[in-house]
C-alpha cells in the first residue's frame, strides 16, 4: 500500500489542523494506521493509533484531549485533527500503516509509512 500524507502547514498557538493521509489499494480496512512525529534534533515519536474498524484509538499523553485520529475506509484516508496547537507540536508528521498480529505504539509495528507533511506551530 502506498500512502501520502497531506495537510500540514503554519499555525498560530491555539489554532488547529487537519491531515490527512490517503492510501493506495483495495484493503485500507484491513490496515490499522498511526501518527507519528519527528522535530528537529529528535527522534520520530508515536503521536496516535487507530483500529482497523476505526472504532479504537490510542494517543500519546502529549496529545491526549487535543488531537484525534479516524478513519474513513469508505474513502481509504485516515486523519489526524490537531486542536489547540503548541510550539512543541513543531514536527513532521508521518502515517504509517500496519497490518501486522501485534496493533501497537512502536515504529516496527508498521508496514508501510508516507512521506511527511510539515507542521509548524508559531507562538
Amino acid at each position: 500500500v502506498q500512502l501520502q500524507a497531506s495537510g500540514g502547514g503554519l499555525v498560530q498557538a491555539g489554532g488547529s489542523l487537519r491531515l490527512s493521509c490517503v492510501a493506495s489499494g483495495r484493503t485500507f480496512s484491513s490496515y490499522y494506521m498511526g501518527w507519528f512525529r519527528q522535530a528537529p534534533g529528535k527522534e520520530r515519536e508515536f503521536v496516535a493509533r487507530i483500529t482497523r474498524s476505526g472504532g479504537g484509538t490510542y494517543y500519546a499523553d502529549s496529545v491526549k484531549g487535543r488531537f484525534t485520529i479516524s478513519k474513513d475506509n469508505a474513502k481509504n484516508t485516515a486523519y489526524l485533527e490537531m486542536d489547540s496547537l503548541k510550539p512543541e507540536d513543531t514536527a513532521v508528521y508521518y502515517c504509517a500503516a500496519g497490518n501486522r498480529p501485534t496493533y501497537g505504539s512502536t515504529q516496527t509495528d508498521y508496514n508501510y509509512w508516507g512521506q511527511g507533511t510539515q507542521v509548524t506551530v508559531s507562538s
